[in-house]
């Protein structure tokens, strides 16, 4: 990467710098408690939130492509979950999905190194950030967590109207930045919104795989913690 010119850095929110998963299993475990699920039949906090985590990951993919509106991913998530659990839905409290938007984004967990390595691509090129993340929960997350500073710039999608991986919103966030395509990386965890996003219009972009997980050969750069880019940058 240092020899091709690049001077602008963009950075996704959630699964790579704010650990959405270890954040949100925090906050489902402690309402798991707090509104006694076990009694409704749940074996336990980690079945619960293991399938809450499969029906947010899917709802989000539709999100994203805009087959579905953000009032029917948050109605929806806990709705299919309690469903494939064997629960009537319309026992779930709704008071829950309160509590849960209050919580979760006030929670601070981020991935190792974040902060180290945002400091010391800051001294030499300009971040920016874009989240596909809900407009009031990215910026609790960015302030909760002193992410703020780094950023000279932050996209969000609610706000721009489109999702990653949409064209649009990356042509916005890069004349948003005052720079240009060829100057510009994204750095990301997810293959479809971030790399292939970021591929499409013609961006460079380092995929965030801190699980390890097979990387497809139409990956050009990946990193399995954010520490390593202080030696690609």
């Amino acid at each position: 990467m240092r020899d091709k010119g690049k001077k602008d850095i963009f950075f996704d929110l959630d699964h790579t710098l704010w650990d959405f998963e270890r954040n949100a299993a925090e906050t489902l475990a402690e309402l798991f408690d707090t509104y006694r699920f076990r009694a409704l039949g749940i074996e336990s906090a980690e079945q619960f939130i293991n399938t809450y985590n499969r029906n947010n990951q899917r709802l989000w993919s539709l999100y994203h492509h805009g087959k579905i509106t953000k009032a029917e991913l948050r109605e929806a998530r806990f709705a299919d979950t309690f469903i494939e659990l064997g629960i009537d839905p319309t026992l779930f409290p709704k008071a829950f999905e309160i509590d849960y938007l209050r919580i979760c984004p006030q929670k601070t967990h981020l991935f190792p190194h974040v902060h180290e390595t945002l400091g010391y691509l800051r001294e030499k090129y300009t971040l920016h950030l874009i989240s596909n993340g809900f407009k009031e929960a990215s910026e609790l997350k960015i302030a909760k967590t002193n992410l703020k500073g780094y950023f000279t710039t932050v996209v969000i999608s609610e706000v721009v109207g489109v999702h990653k991986p949409h064209p649009q919103i990356f042509h916005h966030a890069v004349t948003n930045a005052k720079t240009s395509i060829p100057r510009s990386v994204m750095v990301g965890d997810s293959l479809e919104a971030d790399i292939r996003g970021a591929y499409q219009v013609g961006m460079d972009a380092i995929y965030f795989n801190p699980k390890n997980e097979d990387v497809p050969l139409d990956v050009k750069q990946s990193i399995a913690a954010l520490n390593e880019l202080t030696s690609l940058f």
